[in-house]
């Protein structure tokens, strides 16, 4: 990937960010890419060529699955069907911030999802870019770091690490009063 993307030159950004926006649409993980941004671009540049990538990836995968709708998407999502419509009941900004930022879970059926279920847009895209910062830093630095070991690309990786672990903390204790406040109680008789 690398190679190819030095091949274009200074259009090789762009080429690039094409490439992070169609592996953020499809069940590839975007790990790859981030990775190799910081390989080649280093943390900063790195970040905000990922960051871009993610963000119209995912709000592309957003716009599919609502021109789609909610029973093929949910029936294209397979595993993942039940829990992207357990996280995003009752859904909106703290919800998709959650499930954006759970270790292990992939973005693109959070996107999906969030289509699916109709989740404002406004929403969707705020969360999205706020719970893929420190996720898109770390890894684009541990590329950085692969590439060129330094005190600074550790002291970055901790740092971005440690803010993924504290924003995935607070998103989800948001969420969780956010979505208890929604229930609606039960009726007694």
């Amino acid at each position: 990937m690398r190679k190819i993307i030095l091949s274009y030159g200074w259009a090789g950004n762009l080429v690039f960010i094409g490439i992070t926006i169609i592996i953020a649409i499809t069940p590839i993980p975007i790990t790859i890419p981030t990775l190799v941004a910081g390989s080649l671009y280093g943390v900063i540049l790195g970040t905000l060529l990922s960051l871009s990538g993610v963000m119209i990836g995912s709000w592309i995968g957003y716009w599919l699955a609502r021109l789609v709708g909610r029973r093929i998407t949910f029936k294209l999502l397979g595993r993942h069907s039940f829990i992207i419509e357990k996280h995003l009941s009752n859904a909106g900004f703290w919800a998709t911030c959650t499930a954006k930022l759970m270790p292990g879970l992939p973005y693109w059926p959070v996107n999906y999802g969030a289509g699916a279920l109709a989740i404002k847009q406004s929403d969707f895209i705020f969360a999205s870019f706020l719970a893929s910062i420190p996720g898109q830093a770390s890894l684009v630095t541990l590329g950085a770091f692969a590439v060129k070991p330094s005190v600074f690309h550790g002291v970055v990786l901790i740092i971005a690490w440690t803010a993924v672990l504290i924003s995935t903390w607070i998103s989800y204790r948001h969420w969780r009063a956010t979505n208890f406040d929604t229930k609606k109680p039960e009726k007694t008789e």
